[in-house]
């Protein structure tokens, strides 16, 4: 595993009012905020608080990228990074009235529109004449976004048109067993079988699963079986209509009582990992890695090389696979999804000169700002030889860089990711079949009845997907009757806000039919 290149965060913790945040101060002592009015050519003291990326190194003391940034936007600049993931720390850290000047969080969620509300946020349309990258984004389809024809921030949509989620495997087990990718929902059973069965790691025992994901993010719905979904027929990621045209939950749809039926008999058989809801994602690719398991879903484009070097460090035979989703009885597939959720740049009204925190965050969307995150200061961090990029990688190294030519800190996290700047840097070892992943897991998007997250969604959201992920657990291996679990499931589902989302789903959808 390249370890420079995807290292945890090793930030310091510090508290901030009752919240502990993790902090990266990317600048010397000189940078620090202060209280004090700068003077009208004095560099404008901007602090920035925002999640981090656990792909990332943290910030480092005496930093030149920032110091860059300082020097051409006229600015003395902290950076305040909690944890990929961690917005109850943004949260939090709003609450207790310690704002900074720009801030990001996740989008839409009630913590923004109550933000909006209480005026914490400043609309952005005076700026927008000084601010073109910026301007060109929320130009580009996210009018959506206004509240009463004013932009309160910019909101980072990730994976609108590319997916880099696919199915991933052990293709060394695969050729020793001599199996082909599974393209059915058939073949992937039969090569999950083979897998337990037939010790394709040699071990002589019987120790290996043939499936393994991870569970969900606090709040989230746990989609990592969906793909078996999709193939039953499940024609939307979101909800899904019934024979009289109606709005209704997706799991009252008939396909989710014929794939729980498919994942129980994979379950029966021990074909998954029964553990997998304890695990996180590091902590399934280890188990990939050290053998105990021959297929998971995950993220590919730029972790190609991470997962294969990792499982190579293990086993130097060790090759990684990845496939299409497989094809149900009718031949349907699916797998990747349209997030209706973003990341939420904005200034605060901390900010005593809202024009340069504007243009901080159109410096980040900005290709110069990309190239300086991305790729450094030329001559200092890199040279170039007409197209070719030479890495001079102790000196990126000073400054925070990953290794092998990944990006800055800032690079990513906050307003953009690598697959939507379809960045990838001259040094990546695997590069094409990191493109081609992209192209593999693009073709099997699946849609959303409606594609706006509701009030009572952001509301009720976190509360329906824990009723949610229970059933759907003690449905796949056997605790709950499948008829009376799924009613019982639309019960509770219901009762735990689930009749409001229908009736702003509802009306949301008759809106979408209304505008075609």
């Amino acid at each position: 595993m390249k370890k420079s290149q995807f290292s945890k965060q090793r930030n310091r913790v510090i508290g901030l009012g009752t919240a502990v945040l993790v902090i990266a101060a990317g600048c010397s002592n000189q940078n620090q905020a202060s209280t004090r009015t700068a003077g009208p050519n004095e560099p404008y003291e901007l602090v920035y608080l925002t999640t981090g990326d656990q792909g990332a190194k943290p910030l480092v003391p005496n930093d030149r990228i920032i110091a860059e940034i300082n020097k051409r936007l006229n600015i003395k600049l902290t950076v305040k990074i909690v944890p990929e993931f961690s917005y109850d720390k943004i949260n939090v850290a709003i609450a207790s009235g310690d704002l900074p000047d720009v801030v990001t969080t996740q989008y839409p969620s009630a913590s923004v529109s109550q933000w909006i509300k209480e005026g914490i946020l400043l609309p952005l349309n005076d700026y927008l004449k000084d601010t073109p990258a910026l301007k060109a984004k929320l130009d580009n389809g996210l009018q959506w976004t206004a509240v009463d024809g004013k932009y309160y921030g910019y909101p980072f949509v990730s994976g609108a048109e590319k997916s880099n989620y696919t199915v991933q495997f052990r293709q060394d087990w695969l050729d020793k067993l001599g199996l082909a990718h599974p393209k059915t929902l058939e073949e992937f059973r039969s090569t999950l079988k083979a897998i337990v069965e037939k010790d394709p790691d040699g071990n002589g025992k019987a120790d290996t699963f043939g499936y393994i994901t991870n569970k969900p993010n606090a709040g989230d719905l746990l989609t990592a079986f969906d793909f078996v979904l999709y193939a039953h027929g499940l024609p939307y990621a979101d909800y899904a209509l019934n024979e009289k045209g109606e709005v209704i939950p997706r799991f009252e749809h008939p396909s989710f009582k014929k794939g729980i039926q498919e994942l129980r008999k994979w379950y029966e058989e021990k074909l998954i990992d029964p553990e997998f809801i304890v695990y996180d994602r590091p902590a399934k690719e280890q188990k990939f890695f050290q053998g105990k398991a021959g297929l998971m879903d995950g993220p590919l484009f730029r972790h190609v090389s991470r997962i294969e070097g990792s499982l190579q460090q293990v086993n130097p035979q060790g090759k990684l696979g990845y496939a299409p989703p497989p094809a149900g009885p009718e031949g349907k597939q699916g797998m990747a999804t349209r997030s209706k959720s973003a990341l939420f740049t904005g200034v605060t009204k901390k900010s005593k000169n809202p024009q340069k925190a504007a243009q901080f965050i159109d410096f980040l969307l900005s290709k110069e700002g990309r190239n300086l995150l991305q790729l450094g200061i030329e001559g200092v961090h890199y040279t170039k030889q007409g197209d070719k990029i030479n890495y001079i990688e102790a000196e990126r190294e000073k400054d925070g860089f990953a290794g092998n030519g990944w990006a800055h800190p800032l690079a990513w996290g906050n307003v953009t990711w690598p697959i939507d700047e379809n960045y990838l840097p001259q040094t990546e070892p695997r590069i094409e079949r990191a493109l081609d992943s992209v192209k593999v897991a693009s073709q099997y998007f699946v849609p959303n009845l409606v594609t706006k997250k509701t009030e009572a969604e952001i509301e009720f959201g976190k509360a329906v997907n824990e009723v949610y992920n229970q059933y759907f657990v003690n449905l796949l291996n056997g605790k709950l009757d499948v008829d009376k679990g799924i009613a019982e499931l639309g019960q509770k589902w219901r009762q735990a806000g689930g009749d409001k989302i229908l009736k702003e789903i509802s009306d949301e959808y008759k809106k979408q039919g209304t505008k075609k």
